[in-house]
């Protein structure tokens, strides 16, 4: 891949690296790494890509292959969300109250909300994405609903 190539690709989904990788590791040192071993490994690539829905595709799929790889490392320790939060800017209160929310989650629901919620798949896609069924993506993201209003009920603006 050319420099400019790359250069536009990375800038637009360099983000979305980072935000799966963090969703998927909870370790801002991690994900920094993943994000950027993702973005070396996009530019050593040699195939064509469609379109840059394929691009984010297939970014996303290595991006979640090197969380894997990354939890099974011996060395692996995740931070402690409030470490990461502090450091994001949130436009009102209750973006703040529901990000913790979703990060409070399990790994196993929490991918699949960032994954329909803020990156806009469809749940067909994140099933791809992910390797598992799409009745398997549907029940996670109907649970971890389930389980956001428990949490969320719990704080006054949203009781």
């Amino acid at each position: 891949m050319t420099d400019e190539q790359f250069t536009p690709l990375a800038e637009r989904y360099m983000d979305t690296v980072f935000r799966v990788a963090y969703s998927y590791l909870r370790c801002r040192d991690d994900a920094d790494d993943v994000t950027q071993d993702v973005l070396i490994q996009l530019y050593k690539e040699d195939k064509a890509f469609e379109s840059d829905a394929h691009v984010k595709n297939w970014l996303i799929r290595v991006t979640v292959n090197r969380c894997k790889n990354v939890l099974r490392a011996p060395w692996h320790k995740a931070e402690d969300i409030a470490d990461y939060e502090n450091t994001l800017v949130f436009d009102q209160p209750q973006y703040r109250e529901l990000f913790e929310a979703v990060m409070s989650l399990d790994r196993r629901y929490r991918l699949p909300v960032l994954l329909y919620y803020y990156e806009g798949y469809r749940q067909r896609e994140i099933a791809g994405l992910l390797g598992i069924p799409e009745e398997t993506v549907r029940t996670r993201l109907a649970r971890a609903r389930e389980k956001l209003k428990h949490i969320l009920s719990e704080v006054p603006q949203y009781a």
